[in-house]
């Protein structure tokens, strides 16, 4: 499959069923296709008891690093839907910004950022949150979370005061 192609190789953003995210990742990671499925904990809590869990940073997304050529490979799992498009072409994410989000999940620096001196509409140098050359535009914001749409990705980041 990808592992024995020579054509060069990009990551694209890639959809899933809803909760499929960290199977499909699973599955290609399997096939040989390199995946990518950023998570973050979150605390739920139920009437009896909270709990730490995993949750996917992007719901319903992955993200895929595969030859233009080797796309359609992905879609011989079920929970693979489609890629994301932009301007009419797959939407293809630098390698940079892919380990920037890595870095940014494990140091779980998107959690000690404040948010109380953020306005919708505000421009967001993203730089300080691991994106290089990322441009964000704040949507929403309240004292325990807020929006922050990213239009190079085409995506809007959620971001939670813990």
């Amino acid at each position: 499959m990808n592992s024995t192609s020579k054509l060069p190789s990009h990551w694209f953003v890639l959809f899933t069923k809803p909760r499929a995210e960290r199977k499909l990742t699973e599955q290609l990671l399997e096939d040989g296709i390199e995946a990518y499925c950023p998570v973050k904990i979150e605390i739920k809590q139920w009437s009896d008891r909270k709990k730490k869990i995993e949750s996917p940073l992007l719901p319903s997304m992955i993200l895929v690093k595969i030859s233009s050529e080797d796309r359609d490979q992905v879609f011989h799992r079920k929970h693979a839907l489609r890629y994301l498009y932009w301007l009419g072409e797959p939407a293809k994410v630098t390698a940079e910004e892919v380990e920037n989000l890595r870095s940014m999940v494990e140091d779980s620096q998107f959690e000690s950022h404040g948010l109380k001196k953020l306005k919708p509409g505000e421009k967001l140098d993203m730089t300080s949150l691991g994106f290089e050359q990322v441009e964000g535009t704040v949507k929403f914001v309240n004292a325990n979370e807020c929006w922050i749409v990213l239009e190079h990705l085409g995506y809007v980041v959620k971001f939670k005061r813990t």
